[in-house]
């Protein structure tokens, strides 16, 4: 129906024909958004039988809980790109060693089953940073799963207060790629300024951004480095 449409649009006066296409085009967006909110909705339910289906003694920081609130924040954000609106998390104090031990906690398992250790290194006192604390435990397991996925060796998570920022670097032993599929690697992700698997980077990059931090990603045969660095609480940006 709609390519006789389209046909019949094309033959009409132009002002005519502009809003018989802007009518079409308006009725694709709205089965596409109407096929989102369904898929949306399929995928909700399954969250709240997992949900219900959580042991009563499951911590609020135990792995499997975080991973449930991490993909219940990944929906209401989908949903909110499919049918508008704004974040209501607020932004609060959040202490971030948890958050980074409760990271490499969900990840110590999948390190393990690659035959990878995953440590930590804190050389900080008790920093405070002001943040949704869904959004970073979102960053620190994007750091986490690029190093494991792209990386190779042992990945290192060190945390460190340089003036009034918080730097997070995960280190690994560098691409896990050998030859030259590792140097075409390198060589793209310089020329192109970003890695070109990157969602779940720009997500990083996202979350520094709306904090006034930043973050880096060096790669080299020898080794990667991906730094985010975040204000302290009280810190101006």
């Amino acid at each position: 129906m709609l390519p006789e449409l389209s046909e019949l649009a094309g033959g009409l006066p132009i002002a005519a024909s502009f809003a018989m296409a802007t009518g079409i085009t308006a009725l694709r967006e709205g089965r596409r958004r109407s096929s989102l909110n369904e898929a949306m909705h399929e995928l909700r339910r399954p969250l709240q039988g997992l949900a219900l289906s959580l042991p009563t003694e499951e911590s609020e920081n135990g792995p499997a809980e975080a991973c449930l609130r991490m993909t219940v924040a990944a929906v209401e954000r989908l949903d909110l790109e499919i049918n508008g609106g704004t974040l209501e998390a607020p932004i609060v104090p959040a202490l971030p060693r948890p958050a980074v031990e409760a990271a490499i906690n969900r990840w110590g398992r999948p390190a393990e089953t690659l035959g990878r250790s995953l440590g930590l290194e804190w050389r900080a006192d008790d920093p405070i940073l002001q943040a949704r604390p869904v959004e970073l435990a979102q960053a620190l397991d994007n750091l986490l799963s690029n190093a494991l996925v792209h990386g190779s060796g042992a990945v290192v998570v060190e945390v460190a207060e340089k003036g009034q920022r918080l730097h997070i670097v995960v280190r690994d032993g560098g691409c896990a790629e050998e030859g030259d599929r590792c140097r075409q690697m390198l060589r793209a992700v310089r020329i192109g300024g970003r890695d070109r698997h990157g969602h779940g980077l720009r997500i990083v990059r996202r979350v520094a951004a709306r904090y006034g931090g930043s973050f880096r990603l060096r790669r080299s045969p020898g080794g990667t480095e991906a730094r985010l660095e975040l204000p302290l609480a009280g810190a101006g940006r």
